[in-house]
């Protein structure tokens, strides 16, 4: 999965899972053992207890993979519910757990105190996600599109899918350089024949010039048919190529050549 993808939330997240496993080998009890008293019974963790480590740690953990593992396949469903909302259920269930065990316990330990540190913030982090706007910004940010290199006298320009500098090959564009002896405005017989012949996987519609564009957060890519599950997850720092306008939307093209249409297309960085 594109790394690029998380987003300050699904760190949160990740985050809170680090420090449950962690708890889950520091003591459950804050019982201090008299010099000469056998307190091994006090000095168990939750690997000590399978009920404690499945219903509070375990549950914590596998949640937030989860949730993290449903950003690499957006839109996969267990029984009609999505893997994110199996995630979300999952930690609030380990939240809901290690509150009313540590409030029994009545000597807690620092297994339970950093453990409910940890689950109250993967809680928070997987029902405010989709809340709040600051938890749902990438990540990682996406880079700024790399600058054309001039190319010395005499040389042609690198070609390359992927890089928002690079010539297009939907005909000519703005600011192209003529052949030597060409007078300004004048078409050449090869620059008049790409631009007549027909794109391959249809032609963008009226005066649509293509472009590329990258997302400020993963965002899915719909099947042109109008299928509702995605075929695709465009994530922030990749470049694609918007191929034709689709009402509100984009048709868009993925580096692996597949085509799709995206319906979000608010805050994206044009290359």
């Amino acid at each position: 999965m594109n790394i690029r993808s998380l987003t300050r939330g699904d760190g949160v997240v990740i985050g809170a899972a680090v420090v449950l496993f962690i708890a889950s080998f520091l003591d459950l009890s804050g019982y201090d053992c008299p010099s000469g008293v056998d307190c091994s019974g006090y000095s168990a963790n939750a690997w000590d207890s399978l009920s404690v480590l499945m219903g509070i740690y375990l549950a914590g953990i596998i949640g937030a993979a989860l949730l993290i593992v449903s950003r690499a396949m957006p839109g996969r469903k267990v029984v009609g519910f999505e893997l994110g909302q199996f995630g979300a259920a999952f930690t609030v269930y380990s939240l809901w757990t290690m509150f009313w065990t540590i409030i029994d316990a009545g000597d807690a330990g620092a297994g339970l105190i950093l453990g409910l540190l940890a689950t109250l913030a993967l809680a928070g982090g997987a029902v405010a996600t989709p809340l709040v706007p600051a938890l749902k910004a990438p990540l990682m940010g996406a880079p700024r599109p790399a600058q054309a290199v001039q190319p010395a006298y005499g040389q042609q320009p690198s070609q390359g899918y992927g890089y928002p500098g690079a010539q297009q090959q939907f005909g000519a564009q703005p600011g192209q350089q003529q052949p030597y002896g060409a007078q300004p405005g004048q078409q050449q017989p090869e620059q008049h024949a790409a631009q007549q012949a027909p794109q391959g996987g249809g032609a963008p519609a009226g005066d649509f010039t293509p472009f590329w564009f990258a997302v400020p957060v993963a965002r899915p890519l719909y099947g042109e048919d109008g299928a509702p599950n995605p075929i695709a997850e465009l994530a922030p720092g990749t470049w694609y190529l918007a191929v034709e306008q689709r009402g509100p939307g984009l048709i868009a093209q993925t580096q692996d050549g597949r085509r799709g249409v995206l319906q979000d297309t608010t805050g994206i960085q044009r290359g």
